[in-house]
């Protein structure tokens, strides 16, 4: 029988099955700049057998969608082989498909959900759906907090030894309030290290998987441009806290005891999550949020989050401009006259009340474009200008005050909604020719439901 070929080959050529993959390229037939580059390269030998072994899991996870797979992988090779016998290329090649196959193997093995989570979703959805007749504004939220886990939970956080503002936030040395001695021993025998940037993290133990005893939630502080929060679980098993990963975990080369469920963005976006109880057993409600929907997903912690049962919740605003505009900061008011609040009236009227638009995808000039007018400065004319990741643009619209024309811009966080102060949103002004030179007035949004839907659906926020 003829001995199977390298990795490379096999995958362009199709001679051997997926699980002699796990061998990696054999350098006796190594023929290109890149093969004979990985075969002089320890770090590189190492992402390959890497490479194939994950990549041969994968076909024998779904045999059917083999041919697919070995189709995909002698494309990449093609643009892997580009980079020659350059061995940075070639390693930021291999680790991008490494994540894109360990992806891809994590969904296929990922839980999948079952009778008793539809009928939690069908029971959430109901709930909903009755609390909105009496409260068309807030009926997700009063749903939710009657669902959500009060009991049976203990917290704690890391500690500074002495120093509130120092980078030496660790887990505790003491046994925390609340905490069992059993619990206590087995938390110090699991080797917690929890705690992102400037170690800052907190933990809660609350029985997850029914079983009698307490898991543990770490809430890690990631930090970085959008202040992220990691959210992951550690199963009680025996002395300690962890236990074996998950089954695509372990799969994937990834066998770390820990199950990270979801992360929120606490400045590019409107995340939250809670803890629920439905149908008897214990739900993450991942909430995100944008102008319009609220996304709510009922992830099964202890578990490889794929498809998850999905909540989503549309709304329509009641928008305005008050009249007097109030500078919280100042602590100053100031009453708009009455032309230049109608126009704002006017502008707004002309926003689309149910989700936010591109405002990137047209051409179509908002206000009158003089003759002679540049390429370059014709985009001062058809928007706003360019937005930013910490806020979200729901449109651009033209204002008219008087004969002259303006260009308006409403922008929004996300959907962020509260019962004092609504939509929280904001409404600004500028001249075409005149881009440094804005105007920003209050907004105040009502919002009602208009409905909602159920569904299945790919969990890929924050995860």
């Amino acid at each position: 029988m003829r001995p199977c070929l390298s990795f490379i080959a096999l995958a362009a050529l199709s001679v051997c099955a997926a699980p002699t993959f796990a061998a990696g390229l054999d350098c006796s037939r190594a023929a290109t700049g890149s093969e004979k580059a990985i075969c002089t390269n320890e770090n590189l030998r190492k992402l390959d057998v890497q490479l194939a072994t994950v990549y041969g899991r994968l076909a024998a996870a779904q045999p059917a969608q083999r041919g697919a797979l070995r189709r995909a992988q002698v494309d990449w090779l093609k643009t892997r082989d580009r980079c020659g016998a350059d061995a940075g290329c070639i390693a930021t090649r291999h680790e991008e498909r490494l994540a894109a196959l360990q992806a891809q193997l994590r969904y296929v093995n990922a839980y999948k959900p079952d009778d008793v989570d539809r009928e939690a979703l069908e029971e959430l959805h109901q709930a909903v759906e009755a609390m909105r007749k009496t409260d068309a504004e807030f009926p997700l939220e009063k749903v939710i907090d009657a669902l959500s886990i009060k009991t049976g939970m203990t917290s704690f956080s890391n500690t500074r030894d002495g120093n509130p503002s120092g980078d030496d936030a660790h887990f505790p040395t003491l046994q925390p309030k609340g905490v069992t001695a059993d619990e206590w021993r087995a938390l110090r025998a699991s080797g917690i290290e929890g705690g992102g940037e400037n170690g800052v993290g907190s933990y809660t133990l609350m029985d997850i998987d029914g079983d009698g005893q307490r898991d543990l939630v770490i809430d890690s502080y990631v930090g970085g441009t959008g202040l992220f929060n990691e959210i992951s679980v550690l199963r009680r098993k025996g002395a300690k806290f962890g236990g074996p990963a998950a089954p695509a975990q372990a799969a994937a080369g990834e066998d770390n005891g820990s199950s990270s469920l979801y992360t929120t963005n606490g400045r590019g976006s409107n995340q939250s999550g809670q803890w629920v109880r439905l149908r008897g057993r214990v739900y993450a409600a991942y909430r995100n949020s944008h102008y319009g929907v609220d996304d709510v997903y009922l992830l099964r912690p202890l578990t490889v989050v794929g498809d998850v049962p999905t909540l989503t919740v549309r709304y329509s605003y009641r928008l305005s401009i008050p009249k007097v505009q109030k500078d919280e900061e100042k602590g100053t008011s100031t009453t708009l006259d009455n032309a230049l609040h109608a126009a704002l009236t006017r502008a707004l009227g002309l926003i689309d009340t149910r989700q936010a638009r591109d405002t990137g995808s047209s051409d179509k000039p908002l206000c009158p474009v003089p003759e002679g007018t540049s390429d370059d400065d014709r985009s001062n004319y058809t928007s706003y200008g360019p937005g930013h990741y910490s806020y979200e643009i729901v449109g651009d619209v033209p204002v008219r005050i008087g004969p002259q024309c303006s260009i308006g811009r409403l922008v929004d966080w996300f959907g962020g909604y509260s019962a004092k102060d609504k939509l929280f949103a904001s409404f600004s002004v500028r001249k075409p020719t005149d881009g440094d030179r804005e105007q920003a007035y209050n907004v105040q949004g009502v919002r009602t439901v208009l409905g909602t839907t159920t569904s299945i659906s790919k969990f890929d926020i924050g995860n």
